[in-house]
């Protein structure tokens, strides 16, 4: 590993926030369901009707796909426990390693000329693309080993704490078949049902993703062209500022800035720096946006050591993405430390 990864891994003490999750009990009346078994449920048929009606499928197609979805009990234990609730002392060394950093710059080197394409036509540096692809899924490697129709009928039919929302990605996953031509018997992806090299939702497959190499299709496993212009064209779509600034550490000195705080899935900026001055807060002089900008105010925690700091508006979107500060922090570490291995190689090459 060259010197300028090897201080950016060593010199990295960003400290970090808890974000809380609360596993719910599960009571629906499914939660022992085996395969096969979703069809004798009442809400399970009423589902169907509403699939077909919204879908335009065929109604036996839907029906033989929710015969064939097994109920998954890891894959509500995943859920009730993921890496977001962890600390960033805890989260940060997962996806910050050696190895993530020196294969995403190999990456982002192998994949050069179509990257630079992508930033010229949407604005989104390369480095950006890279990490959240180096996050989701190791660069690729690591996309999914659950059937997508598995995970969104567990978490749509026997998690009631979001099972709205998962019957919603599920009649979407309905609506890819006629769409991408995906196969629903096949297509495999994480426990929340996310496909893919950038692990899009079923929703956001539809609205976001890009048929980047003109071929018809929308091929989110496969095609580079189609993965890295879905990913710009997701942060486009949510506001990216090209050449803005992402975040910022803030001095919060002996300020009482509680009321001020972003936390848990609250996210959207809601202060100004001006605000934050003045409480006491100190503010670099030479902060990138004027003072009467909103940002976000988080803090990052590491055992007892807490840093406070400003996300920009760059850095809420990277949050659409998943909804996480700890998420966020990770994807612009991994990026930030991309590019300064390909600077180094630039340096290198003369």
């Amino acid at each position: 590993m060259n010197k300028a990864l090897t201080g950016f891994v060593r010199g990295s003490r960003a400290i970090g926030a808890v974000a809380l999750v609360t596993a719910l009990g599960l009571t629906s009346p499914g939660v022992l369901a085996t395969t096969g078994d979703y069809m004798e449920r009442d809400d399970v048929r009423a589902f169907i009707d509403e699939a077909v009606a919204e879908t335009g499928a065929p109604r036996e197609d839907v029906e033989r796909w929710i015969a064939s979805a097994e109920y998954q009990q890891k894959i509500i234990d995943a859920i009730t426990r993921p890496a977001e609730s962890k600390t960033w002392g805890e989260y940060r060394p997962i996806f910050l390693t050696e190895k993530r950093i020196e294969q995403g710059v190999a990456f982002a080197r192998d994949h050069a000329d179509l990257l630079e394409e992508i930033e010229r036509t949407y604005g989104v540096p390369r480095e950006i693309i890279t990490a959240i692809v180096g996050v989701e899924t190791f660069y690729g490697r690591i996309t999914g080993g659950y059937r997508v129709i598995d995970a969104l009928a567990t978490l749509g039919f026997d998690y009631p704490r979001r099972g709205e929302f998962f019957r919603g990605q599920l009649i979407d996953f309905i609506r890819l078949v006629d769409e991408e031509g995906l196969d629903i018997d096949r297509a495999k992806g994480s426990y929340a049902g996310a496909v893919g090299m950038p692990q899009f939702i079923p929703s956001s497959y539809r609205h976001y993703a890009v048929d980047g190499d003109g071929d018809g299709r929308r091929d989110l496993w496969d095609s580079q062209e189609d993965i890295f212009a879905s990913v710009a064209n997701y942060f486009v779509e949510h506001g990216w500022g090209q050449g803005e600034p992402v975040m910022m550490r803030v001095e919060i000195n002996d300020a009482d800035v509680d009321d001020l705080l972003n936390t848990g899935r609250d996210l959207k900026p809601k202060t100004s720096l001006s605000e934050l001055r003045e409480r006491g807060v100190t503010v670099p002089d030479d902060a990138p946006v004027p003072d009467d900008f909103e940002v976000m105010l988080f803090t990052l925690t590491d055992g007892d050591d807490v840093e406070y700091h400003v996300g920009f508006n760059n850095f809420y979107v990277i949050t659409r993405y998943n909804h996480s500060v700890l998420y966020a922090t990770a994807v612009w570490q991994l990026a930030q430390a991309v590019a300064a291995g390909l600077e180094a190689d630039r340096e290198v090459g003369g």
